[in-house]
């Protein structure tokens, strides 16, 4: 299987885009292509039925350790996309990653560099990084 750098896919989307090259429209599709992931993980939940939210307060206390925190910490979510619903998310959020593309190249924005420097930030700010 041929695997695509992020530079690829930038250059890929770079000679796609077209019909909105202009800076505002990028940012609008960018917003857009976020709304859509959120719709489709909302469908799951809504009308499918896959995947169920049952959130409540997280039962964190400051004097708990970082493996007491791991362990009882949730994400509120239970069950998993379904295929149909899997393969909806996987459409928009790739829609959103072509728009985000496009926003990085009229910013001249390597997403490679990018990634690389997020992770070494993650490396090294550990936990302190969590936002």
């Amino acid at each position: 299987m041929n695997v695509m750098t992020l530079k690829q896919f930038q250059d890929q989307v770079s000679e796609l885009l077209l019909r909105h090259r202009s800076l505002l429209d990028v940012l609008s599709k960018f917003q857009q292509s976020g709304a859509a992931v959120n719709r489709s993980v909302i469908k799951a939940i809504t009308e499918c039925g896959c995947v169920e939210v049952n959130a409540s307060k997280q039962p964190y206390t400051p004097d708990m350790s970082l493996e007491e925190a791991q362990e009882n910490i949730g994400t509120h979510m239970n069950g998993h996309l379904c295929e149909h619903c899997a393969e909806v998310v996987r459409s928009e959020i790739g829609k959103h990653i072509f728009y985000l593309s496009a926003l990085s190249n009229l910013l001249d924005v390597d997403l490679q560099e990018t990634l690389q420097k997020e992770s070494q930030k993650c490396s090294t700010l550990g936990l302190f990084n969590m936002s």
